[in-house]
């Protein structure tokens, strides 16, 4: 375990850190903590994508690009979507 440990770059804690947040997001969700309505949940989305897409310039990996490359616009139309729907109340 020592040894996996020590070939960690700050890269992939960082990428790592960004799929605990957008794990923990949707867990939230499931266990109806979070509503997938509040502004949180795509801004935690966002955040943890953002995280993950940074450890994937480290190393990339196409597919993995691919899908947090979505989720970071999907998690940007619902903020969008959010504010909108604010304003217009």
């Amino acid at each position: 375990m020592a040894e996996f440990l020590d070939t960690l770059t700050l890269a992939d804690a960082i990428g790592s850190f960004g799929a605990l947040v957008v794990v923990s997001a949707y867990f939230a969700t499931q266990m109806r903590m979070m509503n997938s309505d509040d502004l949180a949940f795509p801004v935690l989305n966002l955040a943890g994508s953002v995280l993950i897409v940074y450890s994937l310039l480290e190393n990339f990996n196409l597919a993995s690009m691919l899908i947090e490359s979505f989720w970071v616009l999907i998690s940007l139309m619902g903020i969008v979507q959010f504010l909108r729907l604010r304003r217009a109340k």
